[in-house]
């Protein structure tokens, strides 16, 4: 069975930067888009960064542009969210999910792993 495993998250002060990884096993999601969303409490899942099958297209939600960078190692079957200069809006939980397509919506994810808790403390 097919799963997505995120790590990485933690308590950071603001400022701070925090790697957090999306790790697939069962099979290779070698030939999907992987994106990754957040979701604060009382809010709805938003959308983060997407990664392109091939790694050379990545798209970012404006808010973390120039501080986020998303990356994957088809090697290691893991995907990757480099969070620098962090604020505190930035305090969600954390999921990646796959895609078959180029796309910002929580719709168009099929497969979601479990979520990883950035907390960012200002």
């Amino acid at each position: 069975q097919v799963q997505l495993v995120e790590s990485g998250g933690g308590l950071v002060q603001a400022g701070g930067s925090l790697r957090l990884s999306c790790a697939a096993s069962g099979r290779t999601v070698g030939d999907y888009t992987v994106g990754w969303f957040r979701q604060a409490p009382g809010k709805e899942r938003d959308f983060v960064a997407w990664v392109g099958w091939k790694g050379e297209l990545t798209y970012y939600t404006d808010s973390v542009k120039g501080r986020f960078h998303i990356s994957r190692d088809h090697a290691q079957n893991t995907v990757y969210l480099q969070m620098n200069s962090l604020k505190a809006e930035d305090t969600a939980v954390y999921y990646c999910a796959t895609s078959d397509r180029f796309s910002i919506g929580v719709a168009d994810y099929a497969l979601w792993g479990r979520g990883t808790q950035v907390t960012v403390s200002s």
